[in-house]
């Protein structure tokens, strides 16, 4: 993995590439970054800078057969954790080294790729995926040996957030005292998410989103895109290239996640007043829940971006408005006046709650219903 291909984040960059040549690498640390933003792609590169003995900040002056290894991310001295669950393949006890295979297609396909696509990869959206006790385990076990070509151990562990309560207190006295010449990066979207004897014993390191400069370049090199095009789905993709290929595909989550919010917005707002509509929201509320839990964190966390541009709308900042719709009959201007500053509030809260009840395994139906009821109420408040 070249730096020079990792989107932006120079600064970043240039602090990782200080640490080795300084000789001054922290043992653990945590890359604390938003989606699409390149923590991975970074972890990487910065893993075979290290192992491979290379100089002058990129990764293709060292040893020309280790820097082959990384292309294929099949260094023996590189190592991976990262949320796994039971399928098809797996019955009971799944660690990542029975996934290394997809996960090493996965990080191909998509370096910047997120959590729903992971799972999407392994075909568990109806799961959730966690890092347990037995992978803790075998993170021990791995680097409680020797490293195989006598240098450095890397362990990148890929949403740590996801870190279970257990698997987080067996791996406490590894991550304060390792063995000798062992690097483990930890690598998180949620920090508060992380127990706090955890990122105590990190170095943190805070990523950016990427900006729209750099994703707009990166677009029109790699994709040859007008800078016209490439400039809109800079300013929509919010700082992340993740997003911003998934617009450049026009993927069909985000085209069904469009869908659903319209006919959503458009029933809670007949519902008041009329209990036969009620019917249509229960209807609604049953076919998002028959998705997996992540679809639905996934489309609440849609849901709340629209909300919040509908009011940029509203209050004529256009400027920051990036969202566009494919729905013809649909029209965000004449959306927007109905989401102002007595209402936003609560509707964020109540979209964040019902996202946290999910998460929880809560019943989606339930949840996504009184979300609902909640709407009708919110859509129709005056504003002050």
């Amino acid at each position: 993995m070249l730096f020079s291909r990792i989107i932006g984040q120079e600064n970043i960059k240039s602090h990782l590439v200080r640490t080795v040549d300084n000789g001054r690498i922290p043992h653990a640390q945590l890359f604390v970054a938003p989606t699409g933003s390149g923590a991975l792609p970074m972890a990487i590169a910065y893993a075979q800078y290290i192992l491979c003995s290379n100089t002058g900040g990129e990764n293709n002056t060292g040893d020309p057969a280790c820097n082959l290894k990384f292309e294929k991310l099949s260094h023996p001295d590189l190592h991976f954790a990262f949320p796994v669950t039971t399928n098809e393949k797996i019955k009971k006890h799944p660690t990542s080294d029975a996934f290394l295979e997809e996960w090493r297609e996965f990080i191909s396909d998509h370096p910047y790729g997120s959590l729903f696509n992971w799972y999407q990869r392994l075909g568990i959206e109806n799961k959730q995926g966690q890092i347990g006790v037995d992978e803790a385990e075998e993170i021990v076990k791995k680097l409680s040996l020797k490293a195989y070509e006598g240098g450095y151990k890397v362990m990148i562990i890929w949403m740590a957030e996801k870190m279970n309560t257990s698997a987080a207190n067996k791996l406490l006295k590894l991550i304060e005292e390792p063995p000798s010449k062992t690097v483990l990066l930890l690598l998180a979207e949620d920090e508060e998410q992380i127990l706090k004897t955890i990122t105590s014993r990190c170095q943190i390191l805070n990523f950016q989103g990427l900006t729209e400069y750099d994703i707009k370049i990166r677009l029109m090199e790699d994709h040859q895109l007008e800078e016209s095009q490439a400039i809109r789905i800079a300013h929509q993709s919010h700082g992340s290239w993740n997003k911003a290929i998934h617009m450049l595909k026009r993927d069909d989550n985000e085209l069904a996640f469009e869908k659903w919010f319209i006919t959503w917005v458009r029933t809670a707002f007949k519902a008041k007043g009329d209990a036969s509509v009620v019917q249509d929201l229960i209807t609604w509320s049953e076919e998002i829940a028959k998705t997996g839990r992540e679809t639905q964190k996934r489309f609440l966390d849609y849901c709340s971006q629209f909300f919040r541009q509908a009011m940029l709308a509203n209050y004529g900042a256009g400027s920051l408005v990036y969202l566009e719709t494919g729905m013809r009959n649909f029209d965000l201007e004449k959306f927007a006046p109905f989401i102002h500053g007595a209402n936003i509030e609560d509707i964020h809260k109540a979209v964040e709650d019902a996202s946290y009840h999910i998460e929880r395994n809560g019943n989606a139906k339930i949840i996504l219903l009184d979300l609902s009821m909640q709407l009708t109420r919110f859509l129709h408040r005056k504003e002050l």
